[in-house]
This record gives structure tokens, C-alpha cells and sequence, in this order.
């Protein structure tokens, strides 16, 4: 039997903030997420802050299915082996009994364990895991990185947003006279995230543009409406193109960031932060909007409604 989730009718949940790596100081560990954290425990909703642990199953990630977590916020962080079979299987599970996840990554291989999360790894394109047709460099800055790598500006900069019509609920907002979020941090090198054709229940919330190249890229795609194997749904997800939408460095400069991240940083957002205030409202968005998923899940089960699903992506293998 599994725990019940918490998500409550006025959208408060209880959310895992994790990363994909140990506690290494000078590297994308936890404490690196901690404004996310923050601007979610303001939203009302619980947050528990960790990394990955030293044993081969992570100890929370292997049994998210069976604990009292609504929503999985997994940054990405590391460079191809931060998920086990253990723990992708707890939460491919998590996801069956109506968890909302949401994952991060970044540019080349950097959070390419996604790939083994079923419909959510087929949204992400790394270097050498699931790429990018037609893929080439977009960063020229960097000669260590590679594609994918879109250059959406500088670490400390905003990049402007487009979306198609209706637009997604994760971009609305009351404090622009478009009604959307506008604008979302920037960052040198951004991953690649899609929504596949034969994904019906995939959607691209937003996209950027490279100062580059000039060509058009995913910000991040959402997945509603997705079934398993026996016809009962899913949690929702969002796979988002670059952890740094949420790190502590892309929404204040000052706080620092690993030693080996070498490009100058832009002092845009801290002159005018008015445009990361409207784009917290995406923070609170997913939040609401995974959890509202989680809840009606929940309901539906205690209710009656649907069965004990099995995933068709965990069949798939």
C-alpha cells in the first residue's frame, strides 16, 4: 500500500528538492538551489532540500513511491551517472501513483540520466544519449562545451521568452499587460529538451532564441495527460533546457558559483530585478500545477475511480 499524497485543495504540497550528485562543495550541490528553495516554502508548500546519497540506490530517490512526497524537483547536476536503475525505477513508480516531477539539466551530457526516466529522457537531448537531429555548436565562447549549447546571454542576464497561443498556465501571470512571463534567466549554454510528435499529451511551454546563432530552442516542455500501461494517468512533469533557470548564481549573481564555471557574468538582473520577480511566478506555477495533478490523482484512487497502474514506459524498459 502506498502512502497517500499530500496535495491539499488550496495547492500546498510537499516537495523534494534534490540533486543528482553527493554533497561536493565545489560543484551544483543542493546549496547551490537554495533561492529555489526559498520562493517555494514562501508559495506555502513543504520543502526538503538534498542531495544524492553515497550508496549505489539513493535512499530517498529508489523509495519515492512509498514516501509522502507530492512533487520531485531533481536538478540534473551530473555527468551521466546520477540516477541508479534502483532509483529511476522509484521514480518512474512515483510518477505511476500521480507524483509530479519536475527535472533540470544542462548543456552536452550534463544530466543525460534523465534518459533512463522514460517519457520524460525521450524529452531531453544530450550529446552522445537520445541527440538532437540536425544538432551543431551554438556557444563559440566556450571551447570545452559542447552541443548541445544554446547561448541564450550571460549568467546574470534575462532572456526574452516567446510561446505559442493559448499559452501555457506555467507562463501566465497578472504583473504583465501580455498576461505572461516575459522574461527568464539567461545562461550561456542551455541543454535540449522536445515534445515528441507522437507525445499527444507533450507541450512546449516556452521557447528562447541563441544570441548566437539567432536560432530557436525549447525552454521547457510539460507533459499532461499521459497514461499507462492499464489506462490509468500519470503525475505531471516539466523537463526543463538548463538547471540555471533556478540556480541561486542566475538569480543573484553575488552568490557565487563553482570554481570551474569561467564566463563573466552580466549585473542586468541585479540592476532591475522587477523581470525575476514576474518570473517567480513560474516557480509557483509548476508548483501549483504539478501538485494540482498529484491531488485529482490521489482522489481519483482513494475514490475508486482508477487501478493501480502499471507505466507503460517502466514496461517499455
Amino acid at each position: 500500500m502506498h502512502p497517500p499524497l499530500l496535495g491539499h485543495a488550496d495547492g500546498v504540497t510537499n516537495i523534494l528538492l534534490q540533486t543528482t550528485i553527493v554533497d561536493v562543495p565545489d560543484d551544483w550541490n543542493v546549496g547551490r538551489f537554495s533561492l529555489l528553495a526559498d520562493e517555494l516554502a514562501r508559495a506555502g508548500h513543504e520543502v526538503t532540500a538534498r542531495n544524492r546519497d553515497e550508496a549505489i540506490d539513493d535512499s530517498v530517490l529508489s523509495v519515492l513511491h512509498t514516501l509522502d512526497y507530492d512533487q520531485l524537483w531533481l536538478m540534473a547536476v551530473d555527468t551521466g551517472h546520477g540516477l541508479s536503475p534502483g532509483d529511476a525505477a522509484g521514480i518512474m513508480r512515483f510518477r505511476e501513483r500521480g507524483g509530479g516531477v519536475l527535472t533540470a539539466r544542462d548543456h552536452q551530457d550534463l544530466g543525460s540520466c534523465l534518459t533512463c526516466l522514460g517519457s520524460i529522457g525521450q524529452l531531453n537531448h544530450f550529446h552522445n544519449q537520445n541527440p538532437e537531429p540536425h544538432a551543431r555548436r551554438d556557444d563559440q565562447d566556450n571551447p570545452n562545451i559542447s552541443w548541445p549549447n544554446y547561448h541564450s546571454g550571460a549568467n546574470g542576464e534575462y532572456q526574452p521568452v516567446t510561446a505559442d497561443e493559448p499559452v501555457h498556465e506555467l507562463l501566465r501571470t497578472d504583473r504583465t499587460p501580455s498576461g505572461r512571463i516575459e522574461w527568464f534567466p539567461a545562461h550561456p549554454h542551455e541543454g535540449a529538451v522536445s515534445a515528441p510528435r507522437e507525445y499527444d499529451f507533450a507541450q512546449v511551454v516556452g521557447r528562447g532564441r541563441s544570441t548566437v546563432s539567432g536560432r530557436t530552442f525549447n525552454l521547457a516542455v510539460a507533459l499532461d495527460g499521459e497514461t499507462m500501461a492499464d489506462g490509468g494517468p500519470a503525475g505531471r512533469a516539466v523537463a526543463c533546457s538548463t538547471f540555471h533557470h533556478f540556480a541561486d548564481m542566475n538569480w543573484d549573481i553575488d552568490a557565487g558559483a563553482p570554481s570551474f564555471v569561467t564566463e563573466a557574468p552580466s549585473d542586468e538582473m541585479k540592476r532591475d530585478p522587477s523581470r525575476l520577480d514576474v518570473f517567480k511566478d513560474y516557480v509557483r506555477n509548476i508548483a501549483r500545477w504539478l501538485g494540482a495533478r498529484a491531488e485529482h490523482n490521489a482522489n481519483a484512487r482513494e475514490n475508486g475511480d482508477v487501478r493501480a497502474p502499471r507505466s507503460a514506459a517502466l514496461a517499455e524498459g
